[in-house]
């Protein structure tokens, strides 16, 4: 974030927090998780298991040099940023997606990840006013602040009226 972007706060608390909540135009920052190499192997063995991301020897002579975080495993470290600080716990009633999806930069061992989000639009449900949808810009930023996943998340909310 650069010195001339701020950073926003939520009046409510996560687990008071509704539509009416979230304001297009808000900046938020959350984090950090670091990333081990234990952490690395262990989701790409069970759900992406490529050589770069599960054989440290093997991944030296690999497209990058040395082992890489599976590009899912950085989107479920963004997620549990996501519903830790800024998806409602009472009011959220899931996404119908994202879109544009892209990993930007390989996520490595000993790395610190921290989650930037711009809250690009909202709006409420045309089949049902008791909801509304918000659009998420989410930024992963690695320890240099340089963006290694960028994603944009829908997701559906209850309203207070709703709730």
């Amino acid at each position: 974030m650069t010195h001339d972007q701020r950073t926003d706060t939520f009046t409510a608390p996560i687990d008071d927090r509704y539509f009416e909540d979230y304001t297009a135009g808000a900046t938020y920052e959350y984090g950090s998780v670091a990333v081990t190499q234990e952490e690395i192997v262990g989701f790409a063995s069970q759900y992406d298991p490529q050589s770069f991301h599960v054989d440290p020897v093997a991944a030296r002579e690999g497209p990058f040099g040395g082992l890489v975080a599976s590009g899912w495993h950085t989107v479920a470290l963004m997620m549990q940023l996501f519903a830790r600080h800024y998806l409602s716990t009472v009011a959220s009633l899931g996404s119908p997606g994202a879109d544009e999806l892209r990993w930007l930069k390989p996520v490595r061992p000993g790395d610190r990840l921290r989650l930037r989000l711009h809250t690009l639009d909202t709006r409420l449900s045309r089949s049902d006013p008791r909801r509304g949808i918000v659009r998420t810009l989410a930024e992963l930023l690695d320890q240099g602040g340089e963006p290694v996943l960028r994603v944009t998340v829908v997701n559906l909310l209850r309203t207070r009226d709703g709730a």
